[in-house]
Parts: C-alpha cells; structure tokens; sequence
C-alpha cells in the first residue's frame, strides 16, 4: 500500500510539474497573444489574427481536458458553438468568423481560464512538486547548514533556523510536509483539473438552453416534415390511384353504353379497367409502405431492416440485436433513416458492400450502416443526411457520420427509446 502511495504521489508530482511549465509556457504566450489580437480588431488585423489565436486557445484547452480525463478522471465537455456550414472565403469571411468566435461566452471562458492557469492554476499544479521538494531543504538545514545562517536567522515557513534544535524542527516540519505530499498530491493534482473544469466547463444553465433549442428546432422539423409528408401523399394521390380510379369510371361508364351495341369494345374496356383497377391497388399499396410499411408494424425493425437489405443490388449483412420492440413512431423514424442511409450508399457511395448492425443498450437504440464505397459523405449543404438528422433529432436522436475520402462510411444513429 506505502509503496503504491508512494508512486501515485511521485506520479502526481511529475504530471504537476508537466502542467506548470504548460501553464508557464503555454498559457503566458497565449494569454499575450490573445489579448494583443483582441485589442487589434478595431483596427482590422485583429479580425484576421484573432480566430488563428483561438484556435490555438481552444486546441491548447483541449489538450488539458484530455489530461484531466486521462490522469484525474476528470471530464471537462466541450460547449463552443458550431462554425458557419459554408463560410465565405478571403477578408470577409475571416472578419464573419471573428465575430461569430467573440460573440461565443465560451471564448471568454477559455481567455479567463487562460489567466487564471498562469496564478492559481501554476501554483496548483506545481504544488504537488513542492510538497516532495521542500522538506528535503528542512532535512539540510538539520543536518548542519543551520551553522551558515547563524549570524543572521533563516526562516524555514514559520521556523526560525538559528541553532541546532530549531534545524531539527525545520527538519520535522519537512517531515510532516513530505508525509503530506505522499498522501495528498494525487488529491492537488485533481484539484487543478478541478479549477479548470469550474472554468473550461460549459456556463450554468448552457445545457438547459442548448436543450430548449433543439427541442425549439425539432418540433420546427417535425411540423415541416408532417406538412411535406402530406403534400406527397396528396400529389401521389391526385397522379396516381386518384387518376386511375378516375379512369375506371369513365370506362363503366363508357361499358354501360357499350355492352350491348357492341359487346367486343365493351369487352375491351372491362379488361382496360381491370388492369387500371390491380394498378391503382399497387400504388395504393406502394403508397401505404411509403407511409408504414406493413413488414414494420407486423414483425418489428429488425425483420424489416432485413428486408430492406434483401432489395438491394448488392450484398448486405444485417446484425440486429433487439430484445423487444420500440414504439412504432420511432421505428418508423429509425426504418425510412436506414432505407436512406442505404440509398445513398449503393447511389452516391458506389459501395461494393454493407454492414448494417442495429442494437439497444444502456436505453439508447442505436443503429450503424458501414459501405466499402468512396467515402467522403458529410451532414450539411441540403444533403440526404441533413434529412436525416432531422428526422431522427425529432426524438432527441442524434447521427454521426465519419467518412474519409476513399473510404469507408460508417453512419450511426442513436435514439434514446425503451423497448417494450
């Protein structure tokens, strides 16, 4: 157990010392830099300098919270606000990202942070470092170097040095310090990371706002889907089954005249609008599955992600995991998501092949589709994902997709849902 301690403490004590020469290094320059681009954006210079330093500001702050997570399990989030989708090139779109950086609060979390990582930050940092160094000054000063100050008394903290028994309490002072530092210089090093998260965490009440937001946004998305869901059905409607039916009836009524004149073209027509009856029947079919589809609401998401992978023209293996079933509106949303993702990798991905896995866990269904095509897909600009993302943010789902140029894709879905 000593032994243990013994190494978390000298562990803590290395890290530490890490930490204050970023904070002296890195966190100085950067505090200088930004402040000096900040005062610069009156005159112009700053609005091309100033995202290029906080960049670096940002990039600087994320190598601490990956520090904090990896030595102390502390978790600090990220909360910056998104860049614009497609932001305008040369003067103009640098001095439109500027602004859009400095009207971010969490920007000025991160220069506060700056400034606090070069005071309290280096001192808690270094500390730990201090606490295994300074009792070894109180153990020379016992064993003899208490004689160099004895015309003139050395304070060692609180102990003045100036014979041979106070040297031994400075040396017993040191003892204690260190005994300190051997049990508490883990609990210092997590305090800097505390410090940091209080500062580099996103602003009380940020998460309840971001979450008024995308509810304010989805059920924007979901109206707007449910408007332009209607205007389908009615256009297929009114050009499809509708006008067919329409055609039927001209024909009976065409046959009422006809069958007995002339029972051949009468003939003619019964056959005419028995095919137009078995059409409109198969787009009034076609046009149900566009809706729900029926192998959904008989035999769950599972079964029909299968069959979805069955229609296409080229090889798919489907791994579902479902214990039950979610509930219909979110297998709906989660099916005609997949039946896209799909599309769009065998149209746009030029994929030779398929993964589909879809699973629950930890209340969370979750759903990934991996091609082999050429990569390069990306959420935004009116692509079929941003559709997507729509549609799954309407249940608090989210999409992510990672697709280098060449290959290959994956697309994951994530639903919070309880399966019944």
């Amino acid at each position: 157990m000593n032994a243990t301690r013994t190494r978390a403490s000298l562990l803590a004590a290395g890290r530490g010392f890490v930490l204050s020469l970023q904070a002296l290094v890195g966190s100085v320059v950067l505090f200088s830099f930004t402040l000096v681009s900040i005062a610069l954006v009156p005159i112009g210079i700053g609005l091309v300098t100033t995202p290029f330093v906080l960049s670096r500001v940002r990039a600087h702050a994320g190598r601490r919270r990956a520090l904090a997570a990896r030595w102390s399990d502390v978790r600090i989030p990220e909360s910056y606000r998104p860049p614009a989708p497609d932001p305008r090139g040369g003067f103009l779109g640098q001095a439109e990202r500027c602004l859009v950086l400095l009207k971010d609060p969490v920007t000025w979390r991160d220069v506060l942070w700056l400034f606090t990582d070069i005071s309290a930050g280096f001192l808690t940092a270094l500390m730990p470092a201090l606490l295994l160094l300074y009792p070894l000054e109180g153990l020379v000063l016992a064993a003899g170097l208490w004689r160099v100050f004895q015309d003139d008394r050395y304070w060692y903290a609180f102990v003045p040095v100036d014979s041979q028994p106070s040297a031994l309490a400075a040396a017993a002072l040191g003892l204690c310090v260190l005994a300190v530092g051997l049990r508490g210089n883990p609990a210092v090093l997590r305090a800097h990371f505390l410090l940091a998260k209080a500062l580099l965490d996103r602003p009380l009440g940020a998460e309840l706002n971001e979450r008024i937001d995308r509810l304010t946004e989805t059920r924007h998305d979901a109206v707007d889907t449910s408007a332009a869901e209607l205007r389908r059905i009615e256009r297929d409607l009114h050009d499809g089954a509708q006008a067919r039916l329409v055609a039927m009836g001209m024909n009976l009524g065409t046959i009422e005249a006809l069958v007995e004149k002339d029972p051949a073209r009468a003939k003619e027509l019964i056959a005419m609008a028995r095919r137009n009856s078995a059409e409109a029947l198969a787009e009034l079919r076609d046009l149900v599955r566009g809706i729900h589809p029926p192998v959904l609401a008989e035999r769950g998401l599972g079964d029909a992600v299968r069959a979805l992978a069955l229609r296409l023209p080229i090889p798919a293996e489907v791994d579902v995991e479902l214990p039950g079933r979610a509930d219909a509106p979110v297998e709906s949303a989660v099916y005609f998501a997949v039946s896209e993702t799909l599309t769009n990798a065998v149209k746009h991905g030029g994929a030779e092949r398929i993964w589909v896995d879809v699973g629950h866990r930890d209340g969370m269904l979750r759903v990934s589709v991996t091609d082999d095509g050429c990569g390069g897909a990306r959420i935004g600009g009116g692509s079929g994902l941003s559709g997507i993302e729509r549609r799954l943010g309407t249940f608090d789902g989210v999409l992510a997709v990672n697709s280098p140029a060449g290959g290959p894709t994956m697309v994951t879905m994530e639903i919070p849902c309880e399966l019944s």
